[in-house]
């Protein structure tokens, strides 16, 4: 039990250490910029969120915005900045939808003396036709949700896992951070694992397997990619008559303010933060490129974890009322 309380103290106070990174107060720099932005899509709560963010932000320094949904398609993406670079647009952000595919079309925006941020997911091309990567670190939070289900069941868990959406780096890296720290303790494993593609209807429609494929009886917890999915998974398990939050202990990542309800519901038991305000930190990253600065491969963002005793206070606080 000494090795549960140690690990999560250590990982707790990685979490301290990474703040301590995060990129400094935002700016109005960047007036009369024209920036085309490139966004994943709208599958989740936290999804719009950062749009929003993002726009406010842009409005907020004058910059004209030029926005693109890609509905989760990377082609859509692509034509997207095709379309920013014939517009001959001073910077495009892109937030990818999987990692892999986008060498060509990077190059073309290199090309053109177009530079590009990468904001939130990650990309594997050549890192010399980016400028930066705006982000979370999405490894960091997978560790964080398996330290605290480590420290919540003494080791001793079978856990089913509703994974995102299939090559995109949050999935993949929340993944590798989680079966990172699980790996130490012989009582905890994954039973179950399927993609719910970050959505609510994904999440049901998988953990309504899950409850189909095994004993629920035999489940200790569900560690989801995202809030979105875990949301859908607390109907489908109260569809089944389980007690979610009780009966099953949840942990999932995005802090959305229908996981703090949940929490006040009894539903859910601890979310790890992705902040949406990443659009700030990348119009910096913009400005300083255009200046002459050099900047680091990557500006980390960072988040918190969060349980249900203060849930009514971040609920009030992110819902605005």
């Amino acid at each position: 039990m000494r090795s549960h309380k140690l690990l999560f103290s250590v990982l707790m106070l990685l979490l301290v250490v990474f703040g301590a990174f995060a990129v400094g107060a935002q700016d109005n720099s960047g007036a009369g910029l024209t920036i085309g932005f490139s966004q994943v899509g709208s599958e989740s709560a936290w999804r719009t969120s950062f749009t929003n963010a993002v726009i406010a932000e842009a409005e907020a320094r004058g910059i004209n915005l030029l926005f693109s949904d890609g509905q989760q398609r990377q082609e859509n993406q692509i034509a997207a900045l095709r379309s920013f670079i014939a517009q001959g647009v001073d910077a495009i952000i892109l937030a990818p939808v999987v990692e892999t595919g986008w060498d060509e079309v990077l190059q073309e925006a290199a090309d053109n003396g177009i530079p590009v941020v990468i904001v939130d997911r990650n990309v594997t091309a050549d890192e010399s036709l980016y400028v930066t990567r705006v982000s979370s670190d999405f490894v960091h939070e997978g560790r964080l949700a398996a330290a605290w289900l480590v420290q919540a069941t003494a080791g001793q868990c079978n856990i089913v896992e509703l994974q995102g959406t299939v090559g995109s780096s949050a999935a993949l890296d929340r993944q590798q951070g989680f079966n990172e720290v699980i790996a130490l303790f012989s009582g905890m494993q994954i039973i179950q694992s399927q993609s719910g593609d970050f959505t609510r209807t994904g999440g049901k429609e998988v953990m309504e397997s899950f409850l189909n494929a095994v004993d629920p009886s035999t489940i200790c917890a569900v560690w989801s990619h995202n809030d979105d999915m875990l949301i859908g998974a607390i109907e489908a398990m109260k569809e089944a008559g389980i007690d979610p939050g009780q009966d099953i202990l949840t942990i999932s990542v995005d802090a959305i303010p229908d996981i703090f309800q949940a929490m006040l519901d009894g539903d859910a038991n601890a979310t790890v933060e992705l902040s949406p305000n990443m659009g700030g930190p990348a119009f910096d990253a913009v400005v300083a490129y255009l200046n002459g600065e050099t900047l680091p491969r990557w500006i980390p963002v960072a988040g918190g974890i969060y349980f249900p005793d203060t849930a009514a206070e971040e609920l009030a606080r992110r819902s605005g009322s």
